[in-house]
């Protein structure tokens, strides 16, 4: 484990030094001393040393600190690149946004990914297709809003899932949960000002009542922009679902089989085959909507030939988005009981196919996000057809826009493109604690969006 004498970091150096399976048994300390404009950090580890030193150019204190951790991580990179020579495919970056990177340098956006952090070649241009395909949509506006209403609840629970969602069939408080979402979403709209998506996530947002889900969409009422329901699940998906959600002007909705292997949906502990996710897919197109899709790189038990085939399948239905996860082994999930690690080799190479796969039939990926305890230092990316982006994802993930999100466990942000700062209100994570102090949050959301 690493220590440090800037405790505020310790949780992401830590990060840094998981990404080296060769070094879980070390302990290393990283000691950061300030003379003048440098800054100087000791690497010690056992009966080694290493100094870095940095000459920071800040203009404040945010970006002080901003500095000082960046210098951090690349420090304690450099030495474990060093000690075991080996890279990671986005060297010193740990960050879940690195295209928001690439933004902010600007001309200078390959010299300090590729020689200062260390990225890739190979990850480094997936920035550059992302930038290009982000051209027609990307708008740094403090008045665009995207508004995200979620609805915590599923069937069944998956193993790999670590998001605060609850099995619907478990739970007492679901009407009183969609009565105190709808007073938040009509709260909402008086705060927005240009409103450029609307995504309804959960969980799956789908699978309360008939009733519950039009109780939301009536409050969010007619948009006039993009607007995604994250259907998720072909055990939820129905025409009488669908039916409704065109009624109020959904255009694009979510299937997520995220494997089309049997075997393995089962062991994820999803109520569904692969067959019946391909006939969802197909009764959600007959409708008309444009369609999202997942897959994910890594599940138990799946082998490289086994994601390939899930690919192909994918490709073959010729929806307008797929995106690629690498599993990530989470806290909360039934998955992160089980294993510790994931196999790394394996899994980048799912990730390289899917790349060059995708590309091959005419999709260019459009946004990318990390997550901790990805296995092999990867990411998850979203590739879609031209001219089939979803704006939602793009707002959100490279934070142009205001985010406006209700529900339990929904993180609203704010942006202040002039200052370079975001600030954010978290709403309580259990469904019980959101409802009770839902008022409380309507208070702090009024003073920080009220422009």
């Amino acid at each position: 484990m690493v220590t440090t004498n800037i405790e505020r970091l310790e949780g992401e150096l830590n990060e840094v030094l998981n990404e080296f399976t060769q070094a879980q048994n070390l302990n290393i300390d990283l000691n950061f001393l300030q003379k003048g404009n440098s800054f100087c950090y000791t690497v010690k580890c056992e009966d080694e040393s290493e100094e870095f030193v940095y000459e920071a150019v800040f203009c404040n204190e945010l970006e002080k600190k901003r500095l000082l951790k960046r210098y951090a991580k690349l420090s304690l990179y450099k030495y474990l690149k060093a000690k075991f020579n080996t890279s990671l495919p986005w060297g010193a970056l740990t960050g879940i946004r690195p295209t928001k990177l690439f933004y902010q340098q600007g001309a200078d956006a390959e010299r300090f990914l590729k020689e200062e952090m260390d990225v890739s070649e190979k990850k480094y241009n997936v920035l550059v297709d992302i930038y290009h395909a982000q051209e027609k949509y990307y708008e740094v506006n403090e008045k665009n809003t995207a508004l995200y209403v979620g609805i915590p609840f599923c069937p069944t629970r998956c193993t790999y899932c670590s998001f605060i969602s609850c099995e619907i069939g478990k739970l007492s408080a679901v009407n009183e949960y969609i009565e105190a979402l709808c007073k938040e979403i009509e709260h909402a709209k008086g705060l927005i000002h240009n409103l450029r998506s609307v995504y309804i996530g959960g969980g799956t947002p789908i699978s309360p009542s008939i009733q519950n889900i039009k109780k939301v969409l009536d409050t969010v009422g007619k948009v006039d922009c993009e607007y995604t329901v994250e259907a998720g699940r072909a055990d939820c998906i129905n025409e009488e679902v669908l039916q409704l959600l065109k009624d109020y002007g959904v255009n694009r909705v979510c299937v997520n089989p995220q494997t089309f292997c049997n075997s393995t949906l089962k062991l994820m502990g999803r109520n569904h085959t692969a067959e019946e996710a391909v006939e969802k897919y197909h009764l959600a197109k007959s409708f008309g909507f444009k369609v999202n899709m997942d897959l994910i790189a890594g599940l138990p038990l799946e082998t490289f030939e086994t994601f390939k085939e899930s690919l192909e399948r994918a490709i073959s239905l010729r929806p307008e988005n797929i995106t690629v996860h690498t599993l990530s082994l989470k806290k909360g999930s039934k998955l992160k009981e089980l294993c510790d690690r994931l196999p790394e080799g394996e899994v980048a190479k799912m990730i390289d196919y899917s790349s060059k796969r995708l590309k091959e039939e005419g999709y260019r990926p459009y946004y990318l996000y990390r997550q901790k305890y990805q296995s092999g230092n990867l990411e998850n990316t979203g590739y879609s057809l031209p001219g089939e982006e979803c704006v939602y994802n793009i707002d959100v993930m490279e934070e142009i826009a205001q985010n406006l999100a209700c529900g339990a466990n929904a993180v609203s942000k704010r942006i202040f493109p002039e200052e370079n700062r975001i600030e954010r209100i978290g709403a309580p994570k259990d469904v019980k604690t959101y409802i009770e102090k839902l008022d409380k949050l309507l208070e702090e959301k009024e003073k920080l969006f009220k422009i």
